[in-house]
């Protein structure tokens, strides 16, 4: 028997995907009310906003980001920027429990992210037209050497940002969230202080970076606290990677071998240390305690279990994403400095 014409017309609204239209028809409210929801559910009652997920659910409603582009003039996505080379990342864990925790804090908005890096200048040639442009709305910006040109470019397109540290050489307000560097550092020092220790080195990080230098003053200044004077061959200076932090402890070792504490910017970092201080024969944390910063999946998996200063990445990551999408909502830039906890494990 031939099909009439209503009965195709029928069976093709069968298969055609959902609309917002049904949206609102199967959750009892308007067209509008649907679009609030999914705009961030702004001025919309905790009853009509289950309703419409729950609608959204039941339908397999799916948002056609380019028709929502078209209304609302925004490319509806933010970017995380690392201002790294792409082997950091993936030899950082850092970075991606980062990215990790952005890509969930967005995901509850419906709002996808975009990796990249632009460790070298001719990345930076290649994506700066790309940001410049507003392909996104905003940007997430990991690990900002002083002077970083990628802010100078987000500043010219009045493109929103959120640096993950303190930016440095910039003048005028910027967005950033950070960890209190400073305040972390002088916690450990102050727990190798009080466990008895008297000649305790630092692995500090690169000084161009804000936790770099953070950590670094925290050290020097709890030291002078306790009336103990600097001493330039306890200090070495690496670059947040484990070969780095292997190198460094050979040097300080060379140069001050009654030395019996390390505080090492970073977790990485101390993992590297902990290997030289091993193939030197010593004991961790005998002969030498050790002690780390950031609290990364390394932490508790080094031989000892890493002693550490965790920063709250969950914390950072949400905040971050909060203050970008303040800032592309017509906010101005604001700064959030979160507190650190020491975390007590077997190297000190």
């Amino acid at each position: 028997m031939t099909d009439t014409a209503p009965q195709r017309r029928a069976r093709a609204r069968s298969k055609r995907p959902p609309t917002i239209h049904d949206v609102a028809a199967h959750a009892g409210v308007s067209r509008g009310t649907v679009s609030r929801v999914l705009q961030g559910g702004d001025n919309v009652s905790p009853a009509a906003r289950e309703a419409v997920n729950a609608a959204i659910r039941k339908l397999g409603y799916v948002v056609n980001r380019a028709a929502r582009s078209l209304v609302t003039q925004r490319a509806g996505s933010v970017a995380f920027l690392l201002s790294e080379t792409q082997d950091r990342f993936f030899s950082d864990p850092n970075f991606t429990t980062l990215l990790r925790g952005c890509t969930a804090a967005l995901a509850e908005l419906d709002i996808p992210l975009i990796l990249v890096t632009a460790g070298s200048e001719a990345e930076r040639r290649r994506i700066t037209p790309y940001l410049s442009a507003h392909h996104v709305d905003g940007v997430l910006l990991f690990s900002s050497h002083r002077g970083n040109p990628m802010i100078d470019h987000f500043l010219a397109a009045d493109l929103p940002f959120v640096c993950c540290g303190k930016p440095l050489g910039q003048r005028g307000a910027l967005s950033y969230v950070a960890a209190d560097d400073r305040e972390g550092a002088k916690n450990m020092v102050r727990h190798l202080l009080e466990s008895g220790r008297t000649r305790i080195a630092t692995i500090a990080g690169p000084q161009d970076t804000p936790g770099g230098l953070e950590r670094l003053a925290g050290y020097r200044e709890t030291l002078a606290e306790h009336g103990i004077a600097h001493d330039k061959r306890l200090v070495a200076t690496g670059d947040y990677s484990r070969a780095s932090g292997e190198s460094c402890m050979y040097h300080l070792l060379a140069r001050a071998p009654d030395l019996d504490a390390v505080f090492v910017a970073s977790d990485l970092m101390a993992d590297g240390a902990l290997t030289a201080i091993q193939r030197a024969g010593l004991r961790v944390p005998e002969d030498i305690a050790v002690g780390g910063f950031d609290d990364s999946p390394v932490a508790p998996s080094t031989r000892p279990p890493l002693t550490t200063i965790q920063q709250p990445w969950d914390r950072i990551s949400k905040m971050m994403v909060r203050q970008l999408l303040a800032q592309i909502n017509g906010e101005g830039p604001a700064t959030v400095i979160l507190p650190t906890k020491l975390v007590v494990r077997e190297s000190a």
